[in-house]
């Protein structure tokens, strides 16, 4: 598990794109019958991939980086499968996952692993993983299922879907928020106007990108803001201080979890176009 530092807004101001990059963007997430595992010190978020296409593939690390007997001892997880159609196996009990289906399991599960049912389609299960207090019960969730709303508009480049799969009013957790949002054709920006959350931290994936399409996903303090040129089914982490905001050269898919002090989807400060540098 790789694991990577939080860092003061001050000194970010001084990073060029090479040093952006290392500290935030997460380039590789699936890897063929492995786990892929990162933790930021930003509220202790684990992010991850799973791929498993012939084997299976077990969420496991080295339990002396998280100070436990296994990996959800104290964690909670949730998971989005961003692939074809696979399980989720929690303590013996299989959980089919079809493509952009969630999964969350609760603090105290014990065996977690994964796998696909045709390997020339193999599911992709992003994960996120926040440390936990209290048990809730493992739970499993559609798009249909989810709370959704459309906001923007094609006018504005915006139209889009938000589906809300885990927060205060949907599945129950510690701590973890997790949802995901659908750009429609021809709109290409998610978060503008922007806002930041201090209370929160926050990490986005980009996928349904096609091979040469980019997003250009906006990070910083209001005042100065840099930006870091993502590709399909990468990730990147967005400390508390930052705005987390993105254009494309075609529509996208991404999926934003969050940590920290509550479980308020809506918990956020607004930043003004004018503020904007």
């Amino acid at each position: 598990m790789e694991r990577r530092y939080a860092s003061h807004p001050q000194e970010v101001k001084q990073f060029d794109t090479a040093r952006l990059r290392k500290e935030f963007h997460i380039p590789t997430l699936f890897t063929a019958d492995k786990l892929e595992l990162v933790l930021t010190h930003e509220d202790r978020l684990i992010i991850g991939g799973a791929l498993p296409v012939r084997e299976e593939v077990k969420l496991e690390t080295d339990l002396k980086e998280l100070g436990v007997g296994f990996f959800l001892e104290r964690r909670e997880i949730g998971i989005i499968n961003v692939g074809g159609t696979g399980t989720v196996t929690a303590d013996g009990t299989a959980y089919e996952l079809n493509h952009k289906e969630c999964l969350y399991v609760g603090m105290g599960t014990k065996e977690v692993s994964f796998t696909s049912h045709d390997p020339h389609n193999p599911a992709k299960f992003y994960l996120n993983s926040a440390p936990a207090h209290k048990v809730f019960p493992t739970v499993k969730a559609t798009l249909e299922e989810a709370d959704s709303s459309a906001l923007g508009s094609f006018k504005n480049s915006n139209d889009r879907v938000i589906y809300r799969f885990i927060h205060q009013n949907g599945i129950q957790s510690s701590q973890l928020v997790m949802g995901m949002t659908l750009l429609k054709e021809g709109s290409i920006w998610n978060t503008m106007p922007a806002h930041t959350h201090p209370r929160r931290m926050e990490a986005y994936m980009y996928f349904d990108l096609p091979e040469d399409a980019v997003v250009f996903h906006l990070m910083g303090q209001p005042s100065e803001t840099r930006h870091i040129v993502m590709r399909n089914e990468q990730a990147v982490i967005s400390p508390s201080w930052s705005i987390h905001s993105g254009v494309g050269t075609s529509n996208y898919t991404f999926i934003w979890g969050m940590a920290g002090d509550n479980k308020k989807y809506d918990d956020m400060d607004p930043v003004s176009m004018k503020e904007l540098q």
